[in-house]
């Protein structure tokens, strides 16, 4: 019986690739290493603009279901779940995002956002147990970031969303990735090869740095949770972020600063009722007004307006 034919090995993926141009990286004057890892940036930066419709896709898809009630659920491993944790743990104080409907996954845990854990990104047991863990459902929109598109870790993430139901988003810098077709929306950044090979915390951490930042934000804007280019969400934590409700207060209103600083003493430093209180709101009538608007300032304030008009 003739012997049977080796496997194929697996394609190496795009961002697993040697880039001949910095073959010599390492010899080069420091100034010359740097303008080049520079421009490898400008490149990831670059690589965005084809993916823009597919996340704006993501976007309008997923704003039905948080709309609802449902979670943002974060998942990835190495450098990607770092990125991914970061994004989620910065939406409670930049958009008041309430820090239980986001659920953070990194393989590993969370010992894997400071150290590498062994072995932790081809664990698709544990990824398994912690979707189950954190209970995902059909109201739910997972994240799901792996720059080689096959990080079982994060494909396995991926098939429990599915088959719970929820809305799945995949960012992957390698084309035809296994990520991508399991994704109900995929999301394609082609970085190409890093000047360090495999080094993906490179161009393809950078782009999907970017990524996360044009849809968790513009999550954010179509949740009400952005007016005029501000924050008005944020929760003024400490005296930069006090001075700066002040400062949104007073610009969105034309009050005088004592009024503004009334008007949150008010409502407990929330921006939003406050300047509905500055418009003659009482702070208990501020916040009906924002909650029958879906905490929609703008359509808040044409109530008013209206109301002042019509009385």
């Amino acid at each position: 019986m003739p012997n049977a034919a080796p496997p194929t090995p697996p394609a190496i993926p795009a961002t697993e690739a040697f880039s001949p141009a910095t073959a010599d990286l390492d010899t080069w004057p420091v100034p010359v290493q740097v303008a080049s890892l520079w421009e490898g940036q400008m490149t990831a930066v670059a690589a965005i603009r084809p993916a823009l419709a597919a996340i704006a896709a993501a976007v309008e898809a997923a704003l039905p279901r948080l709309r609802a009630g449902g979670r943002l659920v974060y998942a990835g491993a190495g450098s990607s779940g770092r990125l991914a944790a970061q994004d989620g743990a910065e939406l409670e104080p930049t958009f008041d995002w309430p820090a239980s409907r986001t659920i953070l996954l990194v393989a590993g845990g969370p010992r894997a956002l400071t150290e590498a854990v062994e072995n932790a990104e081809d664990d698709t047991d544990s990824a398994r147990r912690d979707m189950q863990a954190a209970g995902v459902g059909p109201a739910d929109v997972l994240i799901a970031l792996a720059a080689s598109g096959r990080t079982p870790y994060t494909l396995a993430c991926v098939r429990a969303a599915t088959a719970a139901g929820a809305l799945t988003i995949g960012v992957a810098n390698s084309a035809g990735s296994a990520l991508l077709d399991l994704a109900a929306h995929p999301i394609l950044v082609e970085t190409g090869a890093e000047a360090i090979a495999g080094s993906t915390r490179m161009k393809a951490g950078t782009s999907q740095k970017i990524v996360l930042n044009l849809l968790s934000t513009a999550m954010m804007v179509g949740l009400g949770r952005v007016h005029a280019g501000r924050m008005v969400d944020m929760r003024a934590r400490n005296e930069k972020l006090r001075h700066r409700a002040v400062r949104m207060v007073r610009d969105l209103t034309g009050c005088t600063e004592d009024a503004a600083v009334a008007a949150l003493a008010g409502t407990d430093g929330r921006v939003k009722p406050a300047v509905l209180v500055v418009h003659g709101l009482t702070p208990d009538d501020a916040a009906s007004a924002l909650a029958r608007h879906d905490g929609r300032l703008r359509a808040a304030l044409r109530s008013v307006t209206a109301g002042a008009a019509g009385a």
